[in-house]
């Protein structure tokens, strides 16, 4: 089962800290607590539903609604802990518009 996370400010999510290496995602800063990514499991790129998609001069959504996102779906574990016994399963997307990250699901 996975969760979605509430929405903020138009987008689904909550804004993380990221610290990227040249495959992904390596750790990431969730409040106070650091999460170290032991695994990717998968990444893609996600677009906008056609229902979303079309021209804002005729009621369509904004750019920045609507751009492609990347998402990298990771095996992470709260620093200190063993991975053994309580590592996660997370979605984390890459918005270039805005210069930030967003943890978009957990999964359980």
């Amino acid at each position: 089962m996975s969760r979605v996370l509430g929405e903020v400010v138009g987008r689904t999510g909550e804004e993380v800290q990221v610290e990227r290496g040249p495959l992904g995602p390596v750790q990431f800063w969730r409040g106070q607590s650091r999460y170290v990514v032991g695994e990717m499991l998968d990444s893609w790129v996600e677009t906008a539903p056609w229902w979303l998609r079309g021209n804002d001069a005729v009621g369509g959504a904004s750019a920045e609604l609507v751009a492609p996102r990347e998402v990298w779906r990771v095996e992470a574990v709260r620093a200190g802990r063993s991975r053994m016994s309580f590592a996660g399963v997370y979605d984390l997307t890459w918005d270039a518009a805005g210069n930030r990250w967003w943890l978009v699901r957990v999964h359980d």
